[in-house]
């Protein structure tokens, strides 16, 4: 699987892991959700009204393009919510527990 993102003359910066869909990824001291999850994948997450992926709109907490869940079910925004040691992430709702949209018909 590729990263969307491509770390470029990192140094010096502590690691830490995250759990995201079971899969232990590397986040580095000061990423946020999103940059943690698109450093070590090619998408956030999967749309809910098609079959396509997301990666994020607009970056800042405004939109609702980002959001992901703990594994508890709590809804974060990938965009704003840092990145801690330990932290275990589903990208899909329907792993959380919420309810799925019906996929457009063509």
């Amino acid at each position: 699987m590729s990263a969307r993102f491509v770390r470029v003359a990192e140094a010096g910066r502590p690691t830490f892991e995250i759990e995201i869909d079971g899969r232990v990824a590397q986040a580095a001291e000061g990423d946020t959700l999103m940059v943690a999850l698109l450093a070590t994948q090619d998408a956030l997450r999967d749309c809910e009204f098609d079959d396509g992926r997301r990666a994020g709109f607009c970056l800042m907490g405004a939109c609702q393009d980002c959001w992901v869940w703990t594994a508890q079910g709590e809804r974060l925004r990938a965009c704003t919510t840092p990145a801690a040691p330990g932290m275990s992430i589903v990208t899909r709702n329907v792993l959380a527990g919420e309810g799925v949209w019906p996929r457009a018909q063509s």
